[in-house]
């Protein structure tokens, strides 16, 4: 069983690839990208996709870093205060 769904993912995996391969493929015309002031970037339209999904993946990680640090520092505070209510205060009788 393990063997078809390693299977199966493997087809998922190369379908995907071949599919967004044809997109590039099929996407090779200039396309141009108008900025403010004049300014503009001729460049094939599949970069122009690739830039734009980027610049999205980056904006979305970075608007989730104090998100992140949030949560690093209450783990980090929660772990604390458990080991110190684990942790004896007084050494044990027999020592």
């Amino acid at each position: 069983m393990k063997q078809i769904a390693w299977f199966f993912k493997w087809i998922l995996k190369a379908a995907i690839f071949f599919t967004l391969f044809a997109f590039a493929l099929n996407n090779q015309h200039d396309a141009t990208v108008r900025f403010f002031f004049g300014q503009q970037w001729t460049a094939p339209l599949v970069l122009v996709v690739l830039s734009a999904f980027a610049i999205g993946l980056l904006i979305g990680v970075l608007g989730m870093v104090p998100r992140w640090w949030q949560h690093r520092r209450a783990a980090t505070r929660d772990s604390r205060a458990t080991s110190e209510k684990t942790t004896p205060t007084q050494p044990p009788h027999g020592i």
